[in-house]
C-alpha cells in the first residue's frame, strides 16, 4: 500500500537511560557523553541524521543529562579562548556539535521503555513520518542505512525498521522480525515481531537494530499498549500490531543492513569500536594500527 506524505525532516533520539552497564562512569556522566575515540557517542548519531537530511532533532531526555544539551550548545567562553590562542583547528571542533542541527529536548520523567520515550515525542513530531535512532548503535558513515530506509518509507508508506541477521544464540539479544520477501533484495515485509525471544522460538534470524522510520500512527497504539517484557512500554509490541494491521498505519517493512555497525552498549564492544573507528581515521589510524599489531604480537608470545 502506497501512501502520500510530507519529506521526512525529524528524528527522534531516546537518550533517558541510566547506563548502569558502564557504571561507575556513568555516575555523573551521561551514557551518550562516553567518549568513542574523541567524540561522544551521541555526536556521531546526530551526524548521522543529519546526513540523512533530518535537520530537527528531538532528543528524549532524563535526569543528569544536560551535559547533552550542554555538549551541543555554544561555549563562548571556550570559543573566545581557542580563538585568542589562534587554535583555528579545536575551535572548529567545538563549534561543529553546536551548528549540526535545530535541537530539542524532553523529559522522559519515569522510565517505562522505550515505547513510552518514542510517545513523548509525539507532541513535537506531529502528524507526520519521523525516524528513531538509538544511541547505542553507530552506523559507519560509508553505509547510508538511514536514507535507505527513508527511501522505503517513501515508497511503500507506513514503518520501516533496521534489521540484521544475527547467530541464533544471540537473537534473544534483540527484537525479531518475521518476514516476507519483496522484488527488492534488501527489502522485506514484516509480518511480526517478537521482543527478544528464546532461539526456540525466534521467527527468523533477523535482528532489529536501533533505526527505526515510524508512520505517526505509532503514537496511538503506544498510547494503548500495556506494558509488556520488562515491565516497559515495548516499541516492538506497537510495532507488532501495525504488522498485523495495516489499517492503523500501513505496512511495516525492514532493511535488511550487511554494513559496518559499532555498538557501544556494551563495555567489550565499546572498546571494539574505539579500536576499530581509530584504526580508520587518517590522523590516528597509522601509527596506532604499528602499535595495535606490535601489542597483539608480544600478547601471542607470552605463555
Amino acid at each position: 500500500m502506497t501512501q502520500s506524505h510530507s519529506r521526512i525532516s525529524k528524528a527522534v533520539i531516546p537518550a533517558a537511560g541510566l547506563g548502569t552497564r558502564f557504571l561507575p562512569a556513568t555516575k555523573a556522566t551521561p551514557k551518550e557523553m562516553l567518549p568513542v575515540v574523541d567524540k561522544p557517542a551521541i555526536q556521531y548519531v546526530v551526524e548521522e541524521a543529519v546526513s540523512a537530511g533530518l535537520d530537527d532533532v528531538l532528543m528524549i531526555t532524563g535526569r543528569n543529562k544536560r551535559p547533552l544539551e550542554d555538549h551541543f550548545d555554544r561555549n563562548y567562553e571556550l570559543e573566545s579562548a581557542l580563538e585568542k590562542k589562534g587554535d583555528a583547528e579545536r575551535l572548529a571542533k567545538v563549534q561543529e556539535s553546536s551548528d549540526l542541527a535545530t535541537m530539542h529536548y524532553v523529559r522522559q520523567g519515569d522510565p517505562r521503555g522505550l515505547g513510552h520515550a518514542v510517545l513523548c515525542a509525539a507532541p513535537h513530531v506531529g502528524n507526520e513520518p519521523f525516524a528513531v535512532l538509538l544511541g547505542d548503535d553507530l552506523i559507519d558513515p560509508r553505509d547510508p542505512l538511514l536514507r535507505r530506509m527513508i527511501e522505503v518509507q517513501e515508497q511503500h508508506g507506513g514503518s520501516v525498521v533496521a534489521l540484521m541477521e544475527v547467530a541464533p544464540e544471540q537473537i534473544h539479544l534483540y527484537g525479531c522480525a518475521a518476514v516476507e520477501a519483496t522484488a527488492d533484495g534488501d527489502v522485506v515485509k514484516v509480518t511480526g515481531l517478537v521482543e527478544k525471544p528464546d532461539p526456540a522460538d525466534a521467527p527468523s534470524g533477523y535482528a532489529i537494530i536501533g533505526r527505526y522510520v515510524l508512520d505517526p500512527g505509532i503514537f496511538g497504539i503506544l498510547r494503548e499498549t500495556e506494558p509488556g517484557r520488562g515491565g516497559e512500554i515495548q516499541l516492538t509490541d506497537a510495532l507488532q500490531q501495525l504488522a498485523q494491521d495495516e489499517k492503523v498505519g500501513g505496512p511495516v517493512h525492514g532493511v535488511v543492513f550487511k554494513g559496518r555497525r559499532y555498538d557501544t552498549g556494551d563495555r567489550g564492544d565499546y572498546l571494539r569500536a574505539i579500536v576499530r573507528l581509530a584504526c580508520e581515521r587518517e590522523d590516528l589510524g597509522p601509527d596506532f594500527r604499528t602499535w595495535l599489531r606490535s601489542y597483539v604480537a608480544e600478547e601471542m608470545q607470552q605463555p
